[in-house]
């Protein structure tokens, strides 16, 4: 990584201190250093700064470090000095990042963009969460210098955390996916939530940002839109869903994808927007499609024995377990049906009411049972006035795992809740 390595002389003058003049990897993990890598001691990794020069670190950015070691450069604050590193290098690169935020769908959006991408370009994407104002930084940082496309993941839980990642980032092509609930904890509102995710919007143009049409925050922004309505400059048409995946028409091009889902066609219709705008061909963006590989944990199918897990476990609002149930209630109609739901965190004052109307929900969706998990689901149950009778609150995991061990019959079982709840535990 010489650019990098240039772009750290220049401020720090490292050449005396680094061999062969060159940075192998950035690493914030001690764990997983290695020789010539660049470690950034970031809160309790300032504990292991021996350690990782031990290993054969190459240098190491430090905020709160007492020795003496040359390879240890001493900043004011080690995350704000990675930000600024990663600005740098970003302008520096050759390089196109289309940056994705939204309430949901961020991370199924970002795999589909970047299948589609990778069948013409050298491509990187967002690895796991790390969709922070650590964790950006530090992904700009792994870029490799032959690197042509970035698809990148903008997190964010309160107001001017997009407007920092933009700065960072300096997006080429922006994606709003949608306008939910998640926030409300900080954010009390969703016109609130809108404008914390439309800070992405100062940093592309009108022809480069792209957004979901038939949002009601989102259909009056200017950009490309995106949706089944027709207000909409890509509709979408033909949609069909089944056990196998979607299929959906886009501008008289048909396209099939290994999802199910409303909403996932919608992500898949962007990324084929996406896909056009960068001069992707139509038998490569169907390749991409097809090849496809998600993110664990949404909606991820894992058959064991008779249960054909749906693990939609990564994270839980309201509008994404809408979503979930809503693409539930189509499949597997030929078996026994599950739908097991834990807590929904982050919501807010309005948390039991939030969950009270999901139960209810719920209700309404083609499934024989009903297991949930949690104390706000607990309390939301207790004064849900529908027709209760195959719902079962649960107080520990365990005890839906040997239930539903338990099941003579094909299964079918719906995993979804917050990251917090776990609720992948219960798959044997």
């Amino acid at each position: 990584m010489k650019i990098l390595f240039n772009i750290l002389d220049e401020i720090f003058g490292i050449k005396r201190l680094v061999e062969k003049n060159e940075i192998g990897h950035t690493n914030m993990d001690s764990r997983k250093v290695q020789k010539g890598d660049l470690f950034f001691a970031i809160n309790n990794g300032n504990s292991y700064i021996d350690d990782v020069l031990e290993k054969g670190a190459a240098l190491v950015i430090a905020d709160n470090y007492n020795g003496n070691d040359k390879r240890v450069i001493k900043v004011g604050n080690t995350i704000k000095c990675m930000q600024e590193l990663a600005e740098k290098y970003r302008k520096a690169l050759d390089i196109k990042i289309i940056a994705i935020t939204g309430s949901n769908g961020k991370t199924t959006t970002k795999d589909i963009i970047y299948s589609v991408l990778s069948q013409k370009y050298v491509t990187a994407k967002t690895m796991g969460n790390l969709n922070n104002h650590i964790g950006v930084p530090f992904t700009i940082l792994q870029l490799d210098e032959k690197c042509e496309v970035a698809v990148l993941e903008l997190g964010m839980s309160n107001f001017g955390e997009i407007d920092l990642l933009s700065s960072i980032v300096k997006p080429d092509i922006g994606v709003i996916t949608n306008i939910g609930d998640s926030h409300l904890e900080f954010l009390k509102t969703r016109e609130n939530v809108f404008k914390a995710k439309t800070e992405l919007v100062n940093y592309v143009s009108d022809g480069n940002l792209i957004v979901f049409g038939d949002d009601p925050f989102l259909r009056n922004l200017n950009g490309i839109k995106v949706g089944y309505g027709d207000n909409n400059n890509y509709q979408i048409k033909n949609f069909t869903d089944s056990d196998k995946g979607l299929s959906f028409e886009l501008e008289q091009e048909k396209y099939s994808i290994v999802l199910n889902g409303k909403h996932n066609c919608v992500n898949a219709a962007m990324a084929v927007v996406i896909g056009k705008k960068m001069e992707v061909s139509y038998k490569e963006i169907e390749k991409g499609l097809k090849n496809l590989e998600l993110t664990p944990m949404r909606f991820q199918k894992i058959e064991k024995e008779n249960i054909i897990y749906i693990n939609d476990a990564y994270n839980a609002s309201p509008i994404s377990v809408s979503f979930s149930l809503e693409t539930f209630d189509k499949l597997y109609n030929d078996t026994l049906k599950i739908v097991v739901l834990g807590d929904m965190l982050e919501l807010g004052e309005k948390e039991i009411e939030y969950h009270k109307d999901i139960i209810e929900k719920a209700l309404t969706v083609n499934s024989d049972k009903i297991y949930l998990y949690g104390e706000r689901m607990k309390k939301a149950l207790e004064i849900v006035k529908s027709n209760k009778e195959k719902v079962i609150h649960f107080t520990n995991k365990e005890d839906i795992k040997k239930l539903l061990e338990k099941e003579q019959k094909k299964t079918a079982v719906l995993l979804k809740g917050s990251r917090g709840m776990k609720l992948e535990e219960i798959i044997r």
